[in-house]
Parts: C-alpha cells; structure tokens; sequence
C-alpha cells in the first residue's frame, strides 16, 4: 500500500488511549520525568474521547475522607460487597486512598463541583457519587494531559504492540495507523501504558436498525484494552465478570441519579414492589454472606447490583413486567423534575429526545426500565481486565512483581478499563490509575529495566502487511461481488460484528437467552468463533474507515474469545443477574472463591487458565 511510514523513536513512555486512564497517565508522567519523552496516541481525539466523551454528571468515586465521610477501607468493603467477594483489595485500597486527590486537581482545573451550601461539602448523589457540572469534563482533564505531553497523535488506532526482539516478553512500543490519512504509524517506546477502552457491542444489543449505537458503554469502546495485551502475552482476570445494567428503556439512560437522589423506586406492571419476593430462593443460591437466612438482605450490607438484576429479571420472566421506574412522585417536585431532566441533557441527551418523541413526560407517566445486554469492562462496578502488580507496601507476593499496574509483560503498564480486579474505579479512580502506572512506569526506566530494547525492521514490515491486508483484499476481489455486500471471497467488517454479536449471545449468555449459558453452549460457542475467526483472515475493507472497523472486530473477537475462556473456567454462578451457568447455579465458595487468570500463547494462540488466591486484606466490619 502506498501509505506513508512514521516513526516515533526514542519514547519514554507511550500512553496508548487518551481517555481518563491515559490522560492520567500522561498527567503524572510529566511531574515523575522532567525529562522523559511522553507521547500519546489517540484512536479519536483527545478531546472528546473515552467513556466521559459525552459528559457525566456525577464523579462516582470519591471518598471525601478530609470531610470525615470515607476512607479507602469503606470502598474496599463496599466493591467487595458488590462483586460478590472478588477484588483485587490491594489495587482497590491503592486507588481508594489517591482518588481524592485527583478529583481536587479536577476542581483546580475548573471542573464545576456541586457543593452543599449548608456543610460546604460536595453535593453527594450517593455514599459516594458526587454531583458535578460535567458535559466539560472530558476538554478540561484533556488541557492537563496536552500540556504534559511532547506530542499527542489524534486520529491514531494502535491495532498492535511491538515486543522487544532483544529480551523475551518485553514490550517496546506500539503501531496503527491515521484513520483519515491511511499512513502507518511506528512508535518505539521504553515503555507502554495501555489506557485504551473495555469492550460494548461485543454482545448483541437491543438497540438494533436506526437504534444501533444506542448503547449503554461508549460504543467506539472496541475491547482494544484487551484485545492489545492478550496478543502480546499478557496474563488476564476475570474477563467473566461481564455487567448488565439496569437501564431505561431503548435510551439507556442512566438511573443512580433517580434511585439515590431523587429518591425514586421501582415496581412491576401491577404496580407492586417485587425484589423482596425473590430473595429466599436466591439465598439458596448465593448463600447468607450477601442474603440471610430468610432471604431478607442484610441491613448493613448494600445490595450487590447482580442480585437486585436477578430479581427485576426474573420478575419479568414470571410475566409481571414491564418493570416501571416510579417518577411521577418525585417530579411533582419542579427542583427534582429540573434535576431529573439535567441529568440526561448533560449526560445521556438520547434518553431525553426519545422520550420526547414517544411523548413519555416522566411527570404523567412512570417510565419503563429494562435490562441492558452484557458489556466487558474494568473500570466501572466491573473486575475485567490485566493481571497486574499491585503497591508494595500493601500487596502480598502473589500480586506484587516490582512495579505498580504492571501487567506480567515487562513495561506495559494498565490504567482504567485496562487493570483487572479493581471495579467501582470510574472516571476519577481510571485517571488515578493512570497516575500510578505512570510513576511506576517513571520508575521502572530509572532503574535501567528498560535498556538495550531493539525492534526489528522485519517485525515493523510484517505488522504493516498484516494490517493493511483488508484493503489488499478488498481491491483484489472488490468485482467478484454477487449481490449486495456478498462476495465469496471475503466478509466485510459489518458481517464480522453481526456474527460475533449472534454468538455472543446465544452462547454465552446474552440478553437473547435470559443471560443463560453452560458448558456445552460455551464449547459450541468457542467453535464458532474459532470458525469466524479463520473467515477474519479474509477480512475486507473498502476504504480506510473500513479498516478501521475491521480491527476493532479483530479486538472484540480477541476480547470475546477471553470470555468465552474465562465463563468455561468458572463452574459456578458467581454473579447471578449477570450471567447463568445452568449447570452450576449455586455461588461455590468452596471451589470458586479465587480470582481467575488466563494467558493466550502468542504463537500458538492456546489459553492457559488458573485459579488465583482470593487475599481479604481489609477486615469485614
């Protein structure tokens, strides 16, 4: 192909995403070396990129210990409670006891907080969310990471990174191209930090036709996070641990803002409270540590979010649905009716403008909720993502290998979507991860790990055929076409997504079957992708946004075949609401309390899988 060659050479440290973990990144890499060459590569622009593109509302991870409200120990407790007992409590602890610190620089930077103006403290929407003005948010933490930077590449997707061919098992850098010029960018790097995203669309969503891209997760999130590490060797966790969410209907608006500050609830069609019903046999299933004996839910507990989805699934199923958000109540209310509707305009604008156009007025009529399909993500209430080394004052040995949110491949370090075991992070704890991968990353080049890094001419030349290959493809067969898009010689990006997303979720437990899998579906499953996979070879793209699509499937089959690994592994039902194993619907504590961690050959594509000690280091209260 006739593109152009670019090469960065001599980087310190490569931020690969530009979203809150790598603007983090960027951020702290400055202050740790003065005089390193940080660089950034971009898939969009930095500017309006990752999950906080289109605005939040809240910041839903601050402690706001110097108010005496919580301390880190609080939210270990609390993500703990939440994913049914598996967190990486050290990475969780060293998140939870920086995070504030970054939320105040955020205020410095001229993020507008909400405030009580009786306390003078932050306006909280829960124990631990607090309300901001935030459809600025994603410009004003990108300014901090701009000015860190010697240069930021926008418009860059990294499809892969380059390993060392000095020293086994150590990274050196990453490449991709421009996705409006087409040219090959070569970025060679002591150091990575993988900021990208987490992975939507690699089920099949309910918003299908002129909805298709109304999704909950950021819909450009291609599961390059993991799609990147797991094809350089890295060892991953928990990629089991998918999240549904519970949503409003066909907009995904979001509802923490109704439940906690508005103070809304739910009921089913009949307009009946309907949770509790379902406990007693869900106590059978996931035993008295999250539910009681009765069934009842332990009052100093909150309801892990899975359970609380278990019980508005199975209503549904029973026949008693549509399950309604109760908000003709609140929104007598003109201040509460005011917030209800700002809450979308500076967040989710979708929800707003559909219930506008299908004359849903939430003050008349209680809208209808439903459950979202699966989305695999680590920096949400959600543990997917790297094995990685954790603090060395707080982790034990089994997770600590010398640098911070490294993950088990020399000098690649993880931050947000990218670190695994450490859910309820959002976009304040991403960015603070970010921080801490950047001073280890800092650190780990002072210590002279990073010298005698060499990258061979043939590795760049065969990284360049392999990604441009679908353009190749394409003009070689682009007049064998059939009918439509149907040609015998290739697919294109579009029926490569549809196929993934078919199988997903009939095999692995997507919204089309209750979220209902099993062993034999997950085998039949792994086949079929193995099979789409070997089609992917003949992949074709008929122009550079083509390409582009092209490899975001390559790294949402790479993400999927990761689930599919991990849901075969864990013979339990860990998370019900979330997915099923329907031969093995009991929580097993016995066998299954432990993380567990997967690693693909990089050469022979074969996943290795093991348990991991489960290690509680902050005490239960």
């Amino acid at each position: 192909m006739g593109y152009k060659t670019i090469i960065e050479d001599n980087i310190d440290i490569l931020v690969v995403g530009a979203g809150l973990g790598g603007t983090g990144a960027a951020f702290e890499a400055r202050y740790w070396g003065k005089d390193k060459k940080i660089v950034i590569a971009e898939k969009a622009n930095i500017d309006r990129s990752g999950a906080v593109a289109q605005g939040l509302y809240a910041i839903n991870c601050y402690m706001g210990t110097r108010f005496g409200e919580n301390n880190p120990e609080d939210h270990v407790r609390y993500a703990r409670m939440d994913l049914m007992g598996m967190v990486r409590e050290d990475l969780a602890f060293d998140m939870a006891r920086h995070v504030d610190s970054s939320v105040h620089l955020f205020e410095e930077w001229g993020l507008p907080l909400m405030k009580d103006p009786k306390k003078g403290t932050y306006m909280r929407e829960g124990r631990w969310q607090i309300m901001i003005h935030g459809e600025s948010y994603k410009p004003i933490v990108a300014e901090a990471a701009k000015k860190s930077a010697d240069k930021v590449f926008n418009r860059v997707c990294v499809t892969h990174l380059l390993m060392d061919d000095s020293k086994e098992n150590r990274v050196a850098g990453a490449v991709g191209f421009n996705v409006r010029t087409g040219n090959y960018h070569v970025f060679k790097s002591k150091t990575v930090i993988c900021g990208a995203g987490g992975a939507s669309n690699i089920f099949k969503p309910r918003s299908v036709g002129e909805g298709a891209g109304r999704v909950w997760y950021a819909p450009w999130s291609s599961g390059s996070a993991y799609g990147l590490m797991i094809e350089a060797g890295a060892k991953m966790t928990q990629m089991e641990n998918r999240i549904v969410l519970a949503r409003f209907k066909d907009g995904y608006g979001p509802v923490g803002a109704y439940f906690l500050h508005l103070k809304t609830y739910t009921q089913n069609g009949l307009g009946e409270e309907y949770e509790s019903k379902w406990f007693p046999a869900l106590a059978e299933m996931v035993g008295k540590e999250y539910l009681d004996t009765e069934g009842q839910h332990l009052s100093h507990k909150p309801i892990p979010t899975c359970l609380r989805n278990h019980a508005f699934i199975s209503e549904v199923n029973a026949g008693r649905g549509p399950i309604h958000m109760v908000t003709m109540e609140a929104f007598q209310d003109p201040h509460l009716e005011e917030i209800g509707w700002h809450n979308f305009l500076g967040m989710t604008v979708g929800q707003a403008v559909l219930w506008a156009a299908t004359d849903v007025d939430p003050k008349y009529e209680n809208p209808e909720l439903t459950t979202s399909e699966p989305y695999v993500m680590g920096s949400h209430a959600t543990g997917c993502g790297a094995w990685c080394s954790g603090p060395e004052d707080v982790s034990p040995p089994e997770y600590y290998w010398g640098y911070n949110r490294m993950t088990t491949v020399e000098g690649l370090f993880g931050a947000g979507d990218a670190v695994g075991g450490t859910p309820h992070a959002f976009s304040s704890g991403s960015f603070t991860e970010g921080r801490l991968a950047a001073k280890a990353a800092c650190k780990y080049i002072d210590d002279g790990k990073a010298e005698g890094i060499r990258v061979s001419d043939e590795q760049i030349a065969n990284l360049k055929k392999k990604i441009y290959k679908p353009l190749e493809t394409y003009r070689v067969y682009s007049n064998e076409v059939v009918g439509g898009s149907v040609n015998p010689n290739f697919i294109n990006p579009r029926q490569g997504l549809d196929r993934l997303q078919k199988l997903m979720d009939e095999y692995c437990g997507g919204f089309g079957v209750n979220y209902m899998t099993n062993e034999k579906l997950l085998q039949i499953g792994l086949k079929k992708l193995k099979s789409l996979e070997e089609d992917m070879e003949k992949i074709a793209a008929s122009d550079i946004h083509e390409l582009l699509r092209a490899w975001e499937l390559h790294h949402r089959v790479r993400t999927s075949e990761s689930v599919f690994q991990h849901t075969l592994f864990r013979k339990e039902t860990r998370w019900p609401g979330y997915y099923y194993r329907g031969d093995a619907m009991k929580l097993d504590d016995k066998n299954w309390h432990v993380l567990t961690v997967s690693q693909r050959d990089r050469k022979t594509g074969e996943y290795t899988m093991e348990k991991a000690p489960l290690y509680h280091l902050v005490s239960d209260k």
